[in-house]
C-alpha cells in the first residue's frame, strides 16, 4: 500500500501539483492545479500510482477498465494491465462523450471507470452513463486524485490514490482575482463551453 507522503512526493517530482491562479474545466478558480498528464510522461510515475489504484479494485471482479480520452487513455491501460483485463476509452464526438472504434460493453460486464483527477465529476458521469446505456455494471470509479476530499458520490464505490480537499471558487467569489496579483491561467485540455 502506497503512503500519502509517497503519493505527494511523486506528484511533485512529476510536476503534477502546480500552484498559482487557475481556471478549471468546471469554470471554477483554484490556487492549485493537478496537471495529471505530466504523470504519464514517465512510466515510473504512472506505473506506481496506477498500480496502487488497481490494487484497491483487485478483488472486485473487474472485467473492463474504461476512461475518457485524452487524460485517462494511458491510465485505463495501466490500471487494466495490473488488474489483468481489457481497457477502452471514450471520446468526444460533436461535443458528446461516446464509444467509438468498435468498442462495446457487454451486458452485465463489470466495469471500472477511471479518471486522472476529479473536481466536479462531470466527465466521469458522462462515462458512467455510457456504461449503463450499454448494459454494463459500474463496479467502481477509480481516480488518481480526488480533489473533493471524498465528498463526491457517483453511485458506485469511489477509490483514489490520494484524496485532497483542494479549494475552488466560483469566479465572482475568487479571492485570488480580488487580490489581482496573479494572472488567471487555463491549463486544462478541454475548452469551456
Amino acid at each position: 500500500m502506497i503512503t500519502e507522503n509517497r503519493v505527494i512526493e511523486v506528484l511533485k517530482e512529476a510536476g503534477v501539483l502546480q500552484e498559482g491562479h487557475f481556471l478549471l474545466t468546471s469554470g471554477r478558480h483554484s490556487d492549485k492545479y493537478m496537471q495529471c498528464a505530466k504523470l504519464f510522461r514517465n512510466a515510473k510515475y504512472s506505473e506506481e500510482l496506477c498500480s496502487a489504484l488497481a490494487e484497491q479494485f483487485q478483488n472486485d471482479g473487474i472485467e473492463l477498465v474504461i476512461g475518457p480520452a485524452v487524460g485517462a487513455v494511458q491510465m485505463a491501460y495501466e490500471v487494466s494491465r495490473t488488474i489483468g483485463c481489457e481497457n477502452f476509452f471514450t471520446e468526444r464526438e460533436d461535443g458528446k462523450m461516446t464509444l467509438r472504434r468498435g468498442f462495446a460493453i457487454k451486458p452485465g460486464q463489470r466495469v471500472l471507470v477511471v479518471e486522472d483527477v476529479v473536481t466536479t465529476g462531470g466527465t466521469v458521469r458522462e462515462v458512467i452513463d455510457i456504461v449503463k446505456e450499454q448494459g454494463g455494471v459500474v463496479a467502481g470509479v477509480g481516480v488518481v486524485v480526488d480533489r473533493t476530499g471524498g465528498a463526491i458520490d457517483f453511485g458506485a464505490p469511489l477509490k483514489s490514490v490520494i484524496s485532497m480537499k483542494i479549494e475552488s471558487f466560483e469566479a465572482e467569489n475568487c479571492p485570488i482575482c480580488k487580490e489581482g496579483k496573479l494572472e488567471l491561467v487555463k491549463p486544462g485540455s478541454r475548452k469551456k463551453f
